[in-house]
């Protein structure tokens, strides 16, 4: 039997996309820090706008600032003039040591070049930091454009304010789905991407909806990092991932109640197991599948996530 995940005793709840007022958030570190304790969350990634200012202040015993910042590179030309019809790439860099303090450059090349792009990313891997391509729904772009990313470990499967406060465009599976389809070896995040601009008793606040449970050894900055690198987490909007095994084409999932457990794979093929409160579902696999993935809704039709899994 091969174990595909299994939550360690402590699954570190993560806000991966969080931006404050050293760049256009609502908040300072330190207020985002206590809002997010008062949650349950025990990590955040301070990822500001083209500004990478470490936070190694905020960590302790039981709270975890990942050093990172997001770049933007906005599309020119006609059809650009308007924040609503143009296209952008965003990524986030997640540095993978806490010592890391050095501002990296921000980008100059075109929106257009790809290639720039790619070397834009590869060299900040090189320096040392993770890639996560971000909110590919809200930037506008399509299969042609993602899928010719690289040097990215993950992308954001959903993204909390883009669904709720930025037009209703965060949550884009679809896109996961068509970069695996590509051949891309990605892992997929959940985020919030939060601004706090809102007040927090209105429905498109943008804190608290996008968790990324990470399943690492402890809460010290390289074991997060580590799991992080491996893909020992995953994405979601509330439901819980427990288990997930697989023996030999006997596919088993174990999660918190969902009335929906899904098995995506590489085709057309999708197993699916409905039910009111379900925490266990099993799937008899054709053999032919090239990756699965798993997908739990809930009673409130909130998604989990887990990364994909390659069988060949």
């Amino acid at each position: 039997m091969k174990q595909l995940f299994l939550a360690k005793e402590k699954v570190y709840k993560s806000n991966l996309h969080c931006h404050t007022t050293v760049s256009d958030g609502k908040y300072t570190p330190e207020q985002i820090k206590e809002m997010y304790l008062a949650r349950g969350y025990n990590i955040v990634a301070y990822t500001d706008h083209s500004k990478f200012v470490p936070h190694n202040e905020l960590s302790d015993d039981n709270f975890l600032a990942i050093n990172s910042y997001e770049v933007g590179v906005n599309q020119k030309g006609p059809g650009s003039e308007s924040h609503y019809t143009r296209k952008t790439w965003h990524v986030n860099f997640y540095a993978a040591r806490s010592e890391m303090d050095a501002q990296p450059p921000n980008p100059t090349f075109d929106y257009y070049d790809i290639d720039g792009l790619n070397q834009f990313i590869e060299n900040r891997v090189k320096e040392g930091f993770l890639a996560c391509y971000n909110h590919p729904y809200w930037s506008l772009q399509t299969a042609d454009e993602y899928c010719k990313i690289k040097h990215c470990f993950a992308m954001e499967i959903y993204n909390h304010n883009c669904e709720v406060a930025d037009g209703c465009n965060g949550y884009h599976p679809q896109a996961y789905d068509e970069m695996l389809r590509a051949g891309m070896k990605i892992y997929c995040v959940s985020t919030d991407d939060n601004h706090n601009r809102g007040p927090k008793h209105l429905p498109d606040h943008d804190s608290f909806g996008g968790i990324t449970y990470i399943n690492s050894k402890s809460l010290a900055y390289n074991d997060v990092i580590e799991a992080l690198s491996t893909g020992d987490f995953y994405a979601s909007q509330g439901p819980e991932l427990h288990e997930i095994t697989l023996d030999g084409k006997t596919l088993t999932v174990k999660c918190s109640p969902c009335n929906t457990i899904r098995v995506q794979t590489h085709g057309r093929v999708c197993y699916e197991t409905v039910g009111n409160g379900l925490t266990e579902a099993t799937f008899t696999l054709n053999g032919d599948e090239e990756f699965i993935r798993i997908i739990c809704r809930d009673k409130d039709y909130k998604d989990a996530n887990s990364n994909a899994y390659w069988l060949k």
